[in-house]
């Protein structure tokens, strides 16, 4: 394949990320582009990941519509050369299970799960943007007689990762904004290029009005809407920019803080503006554990560090403590947990709070509704 028609299919996935559109439907255009520039057995397997956990979320592979229970559980539980969430916590972000295993799959329980279904090869791809944060996780298979996968299509998946970091972040926003979970789930406003509102989601009128300036009463934007859809014609015009995503931060009246996410819409031929609105707010997961196990919030710190795979010097580093320290705060997490290692505790958090949120998004994928981020609501949320 040339370098322009790779080239060709890196533009295609960032014009197919930038605009807001429902998960699944993101997944299996990007899965027809890929394939394209690199070749794959039956289909890809999507992951959606809590970047503050990185735990899985949702999964999408087309034809399984439930992960079979005893793959998820060696996902989190099993010593092999590869796992998604090993793939997801190294360096290199990507691997493929021939490599891994140092040419010689045989001996991999992965391997062998693989070749029921008929695949022979695997590459995983962690998903995470340019900004650091996971969102997501691709998997490709490849069957018996077909080539390795090769340094040119490795490095186009790990071109386009990023963007579809970005994607599948926009995608859980849309979901949470078509079908509020919290009170404070993000808001979609349509706006024509002359400002006018098209459509508004349920709840976005109190992100307008708690946005400085305009009247959300009389129709008149707030002003950091206005200058962010600004900024998202600009980029439509500029033929270098095709596929740009607008992120601004803005103060609210009430003092908390929002982010805006601004994309141009043109499947119907003429220019449209959507505007994400959400709130700057932590992940879900520190109030799920202090009220599930009554973590301190130093505890917290170091259970989420755990979940992303740092070692104790890491966490030492990072929280500017000592490892005696950091073990005693293990010590305190493992009792208050009732587990006796990392590896359980990443599966007891996996289990307890994210498997349910995993198969509720496989209900809905199958329903046609959207898909949900992050651990399972507290009964509190």
């Amino acid at each position: 394949m040339s370098v322009d028609s790779v080239q060709c299919a890196a533009d295609k996935v960032a014009r197919l990320c930038a605009a807001p559109r429902g998960l699944v439907s993101l997944w299996r255009d990007a899965s027809d582009v890929v394939a394209g520039v690199v070749p794959y057995y039956w289909t890809p397997c999507w992951f959606t990941l809590d970047p503050v956990s990185m735990l899985m979320t949702s999964h999408y592979h087309f034809g399984m519509d439930e992960f079979p229970g005893e793959w998820l559980a060696a996902e989190y539980y099993e010593d092999d050369v590869q796992s998604v969430p090993d793939v997801m916590r190294s360096a290199e972000g990507i691997s493929t299970l021939h490599e891994a295993a140092h040419g010689d799959p045989s001996g991999s329980p992965r391997w062998r799960r693989n070749r029921t279904l008929g695949g022979d090869q695997e590459l995983i791809a962690r998903l995470r943007t340019r900004s650091g944060e996971t969102w997501g996780a691709l998997s490709l298979y490849r069957d018996e007689g077909m080539p390795m996968f090769s340094e040119t299509e490795k490095s186009f998946v790990q071109e386009i990762a990023p963007v579809l970091a970005g994607g599948a972040r926009r995608a859980l926003l849309c979901g949470q904004a078509e079908e509020p979970e919290y009170a404070d789930s993000p808001g979609l406003l349509v706006l024509d290029e002359n400002w006018n509102i098209e459509s508004a989601t349920p709840g976005v009128d109190r992100w307008m009005v708690d946005l400085p300036g305009g009247d959300w009463d009389r129709g008149e934007l707030p002003a950091a809407v206005i200058t962010l859809s600004g900024r998202v014609l600009r980029c439509v015009e500029d033929r270098d920019r095709l596929g740009d995503v607008a992120i601004s931060r803005v103060l609210s009246r009430s003092g908390a803080w929002l982010v805006l996410h601004g994309a141009c819409l043109t499947s119907t031929g003429r220019r449209r503006i959507a505007v994400i609105v959400e709130p700057a707010h932590p992940s879900r997961l520190y109030p799920l554990l202090m009220s599930a196990y009554g973590l301190t919030e130093r505890e917290k710190e170091v259970t989420s560090m755990v979940l992303q795979g740092a070692s104790t010097s890491q966490i030492s580093a990072e929280l500017h403590v000592s490892a005696q320290t950091v073990q005693q705060h293990l010590k305190s997490i493992f009792d208050k947990t009732g587990v006796h290692s990392r590896r359980d505790l990443v599966g007891k958090v996996f289990f307890h709070h994210y498997e349910p949120r995993f198969r509720d998004n496989e209900k809905r994928t199958a329903a046609g509704r959207p898909v949900r981020g992050g651990p399972w609501p507290t009964q509190s949320s």
